[in-house]
């Protein structure tokens, strides 16, 4: 499935494109249960189907740091590895679990420029079946004020509808297992 969306182009008004996209990732998705498969997979198509995103990715709560995201599944120029809760865009929508619209970064208290060139900012938490915080969603882009309720819907679909569901993680031990992830 995942080639026939490299031959495919989704255009059409902004809402349009996360509908349609939406159900693109789930068909690719479909059977894979694997965490950072999915999160790949969700920033490379994102990526390619927004032409403003520039960076697109993941930063993953890391579970022997729970305080801490660190850098995941991405698309774009090298990420910041690691980032404390409440720190910067990431680290704030971490701590409140609250998605973070953020049109002029450079505006942002306590913004961290991983890459100079991001003018604005999306960050949405993903969350698995049973609510726990497990990552954020981050996107960049070099234009200002690029992100909008629009994109805030659309991304929390695909986050709910491709995490929501997942039945614990793979990056978490089974409940009773002392085996590392």
């Amino acid at each position: 499935m995942a080639e026939a969306f490299n031959d495919t182009r989704i255009t059409g008004a902004k809402g349009e494109r996360y509908a349609e996209l939406t159900e693109a990732i789930a068909a690719v998705l479909e059977g894979e249960p694997n965490l950072t498969a999915r999160m790949a997979t969700v920033a490379s198509m994102l990526a390619a189907t927004f032409e403003h995103y520039f960076w697109t990715g993941f930063y993953v709560v890391d579970l022997e740091r729970p305080s801490e995201l660190v850098v995941g599944p991405y698309q774009g120029t090298l990420g910041c590895l690691r980032i404390p809760f409440g720190r910067g865009v990431c680290g704030v929508a971490a701590a409140t679990r609250q998605v973070q619209v953020v049109a002029d970064v450079h505006a942002f208290p306590g913004h961290i420029a991983c890459d100079s060139r991001s003018a604005s900012e999306i960050v949405a938490p993903v969350f698995d079946g049973a609510g726990d915080l497990i990552a954020v969603l981050d996107v960049d882009s070099e234009q200002p004020a690029a992100f909008d309720e629009t994109d805030a819907q659309g991304l929390a679909t695909i986050l709910q509808r491709t995490f929501g569901r997942v039945e614990g993680t793979c990056a978490r031990p089974p409940k009773g297992s002392s085996a590392a992830p």
